[in-house]
């Protein structure tokens, strides 16, 4: 029986023991609900095929391959990933839109015995709940920027703060880049439609009763876009303002990127990247820093000369009445920190 989703994380999906998503493997890796598990009935090349045959010979034609296809890759799951679910098991089934390729796959897992759904319309109704979501909903609480300059700790301390019971939102963490030039991770970002997903799941989780913080960022992270909502949230809420001396943000850079700067290559590319927005004194500079392997002058002349003045342009857009600000002597005291801002964050939006 087909179920219609209303929400990004709607209640429905809580009763399936699997969620799996029949489309090919390149669809799924581009973006697939949360928890879903990849049961292709037809893959990349496959589909390709059955879609040359529609076009070039019949309908009919390609729907008596893709029959064919579609059997035959089922008969691979129910013999492989599907082989040990029981008689109780329950599966939700869903492909693009149309419903064909889930159809066919719930038609035959029935067969056999097994309570299966399908979602209707597909991975596309779900898609549209969560542009909804990101681009056009309120975020669901009330939102406190953490704010501050580069190598302030705003990302451990909302880790902190989540440890301690608070509602966070790791903007950083969900787009797996760390927000500047040097913050790509290794294994590189989410596509646009896969954050975006990412995202909505974590708004919806959201309690409304309590505020939620999120880190100070600009309108993209690496490669991507921080959707409408999100964005409009960051510039419309109260902010709470880290000042911490240079030397001590410089130390905690040297450690924090210590992956990014045990790669003297990567790094020269990443420095000569800049060269067009500084002299080229500064960028020898900073090269000579990176063949010295002094990574604390390096980070400390690149706050000074690249980041800060940037983020002080930008932090000048987003001042209100409501904003507060915390001198921090040092970065040892991670906890209490986060406690501060915690308390803080309840002050801003005036929460019991």
């Amino acid at each position: 029986m087909p179920i219609d989703l209303t929400r990004v994380l709607d209640p429905a999906l809580a009763g399936f023991d699997d969620i799996i998503d029949v489309r090919s493997p390149s669809e799924f890796a581009e973006d697939h609900l949360p928890g879903a598990i990849n049961l292709p009935v037809l893959d990349d090349d496959e589909r390709a095929r059955v879609g040359t045959i529609y076009k070039q010979v019949s309908p009919f034609a390609a729907r008596k391959v893709g029959a064919a296809l579609v059997a035959a890759n089922a008969a691979r799951h129910i013999s492989g990933p599907l082989a040990d679910r029981p008689g109780s098991w329950r599966g939700l089934i869903y492909c693009w839109r149309g419903g064909q390729r889930s159809g066919s796959f719930a038609t035959i897992l029935a067969q056999i015995g097994w309570r299966v759904d399908v979602i209707r319309g597909g991975y596309k109704a779900w898609r549209r709940l969560v542009v909804e979501r990101v681009q056009h909903d309120a975020i669901g609480a009330p939102v406190v920027v953490l704010d501050g300059n580069t190598g302030s700790a705003k990302t451990a301390i909302l880790q902190r703060m989540a440890g301690q019971g608070a509602q966070v939102i790791d903007l950083e963490a969900l787009a797996r880049h760390r927000g500047s030039l040097f913050g790509a991770f290794a294994d590189g970002q989410p596509g646009q439609k896969a954050f975006e997903g990412r995202l909505a799941s974590v708004l919806d989780r959201l309690d409304p009763k309590h505020p939620v913080i999120v880190e100070a960022e600009g309108s993209r992270i690496g490669k991507l876009n921080l959707p409408k909502a999100i964005w409009r949230a960051i510039c419309d809420a109260p902010r709470i303002r880290l000042h911490v001396p240079i030397d001590i943000r410089a130390r905690y850079c040297a450690r924090d990127y210590a992956d990014l700067l045990s790669d003297p290559g990567l790094l020269h590319d990443r420095i000569i990247a800049l060269s067009s927005l500084h002299p080229k004194e500064r960028i020898e500079q900073w090269l000579a820093l990176v063949q010295a392997g002094q990574a604390e002058a390096l980070a400390e002349g690149l706050m000074r000369h690249h980041y800060d003045p940037r983020y002080d342009r930008h932090r000048a857009r987003f001042a209100t009445q409501r904003d507060a600000d915390l001198d921090v002597a040092d970065l040892a005291d991670l906890d209490g920190i986060a406690a501060w801002v915690n308390a803080k964050a309840k002050q801003l939006v005036s929460w019991p």
